[in-house]
């Protein structure tokens, strides 16, 4: 088996199911674990590096109006591998390269790979997917068992917040402009003991007015901007808490507004979702959950630096 993964989430999980080294191919974005970092590359981002969030946001907008590719895709690269598999996406064209293009790949080259389409919109649809990749490469049994310890730790995480009080709860995919947290987000807050009524559940993220988060008070917010690692994730932080009336926010008064890596995981919907699970636990309960062991996955955004700035 040859495989091809347009998706980091894809890459991890072939790799969480022991089959790595049947990758022949990964995106542009794929960057876990480190032991792939080598592969060819298929994909490209089209679009212009060092915009801020607000500028990204616009470039996005135009093209998806003008009905242009955020992504590239390297069809004679392709071609050259001769995949046997490629794991790919209909989820969100902001994301990954669009399924119409992959299909418009597919039908130009020799090898004539199978197409395994993951979607995934909600906690259960995520361990599905792990489920449909251990299918396809044949190794239901390391499916089988590497989705019993995924739901091992997520049940003990959900046991132990089940009876904790329900802190208002924002979590931010971006933040010039806000948007909700989408798809799985209201169930990891959820799971993880707090209440993110502004998410929307089981579907895409959209644009929420600032105006709605100063109205819903929130105790704790995260950003988890999608395809932001800590540090850019911090700089927007220091953006949020520059808008209007941010400071008479409870979190913001109380230093409970978090950045996250989001890119390696709230908005990878792959086996390391438990993680992002476990940090948001800590998030909003630290008297009962202590910070779990993961370098550079979160930090508090420095209130006195962003105001200085």
């Amino acid at each position: 088996m040859r495989i091809c993964s347009l998706l980091p989430s894809a890459t991890e999980i072939v790799c969480a199911l022991g089959m790595g080294k049947s990758l022949v191919g990964i995106s542009h974005e794929c960057d876990y674990p480190s032991d792939i970092a080598e592969l060819p590359k298929v994909t490209w981002s089209n679009i212009p590096q060092g915009l801020s969030s607000g500028g990204i946001d616009a470039a996005v907008g135009s093209a998806l109006a003008e009905a242009k590719s955020l992504y590239g895709l390297d069809v004679a690269r392709l071609e050259r591998l001769a995949p046997t598999l490629i794991l790919t996406q209909r989820l969100c064209q902001v994301c990954a390269v669009s399924d119409s293009e992959v299909e418009r790949a597919l039908s130009t080259l020799t090898c004539k790979p199978e197409l395994l389409y993951l979607e995934p919109h909600s906690l259960d649809d995520i361990l599905l997917t792990i489920e449909q990749v251990a299918a396809a490469l044949g190794c239901h049994d390391r499916g089988t068992r590497l989705l019993a310890r995924l739901r091992s730790r997520m049940a003990a995480i959900r046991r132990a917040s089940e009876h904790l009080g329900k802190p208002r709860v924002v979590c931010l995919e971006w933040v010039d402009p806000p948007f909700c947290g989408g798809h799985w987000m209201q169930e990891l807050v959820e799971w993880a003991g707090g209440e993110d009524a502004l998410a929307h559940r089981h579907r895409p993220s959209y644009r929420i007015s600032w105006d709605k988060v100063l109205e819903y008070r929130p105790h704790v917010i995260v950003l988890t901007c999608c395809g932001y690692a800590l540090p850019r994730c911090l700089a927007e932080g220091r953006v949020l808490l520059r808008m209007p009336n941010a400071c008479e926010l409870p979190a913001v008064r109380d230093r409970r507004v978090f950045a996250t890596d989001g890119s390696a995981y709230f908005s990878r919907p792959g086996p390391r979702i438990v993680e992002s699970l476990e940090i948001l636990a800590h998030l909003i309960h630290p008297e009962r959950f202590a910070p779990p062991p993961l370098r550079d996955s979160w930090a508090r955004v420095d209130l006195q630096q962003a105001a200085l700035q």
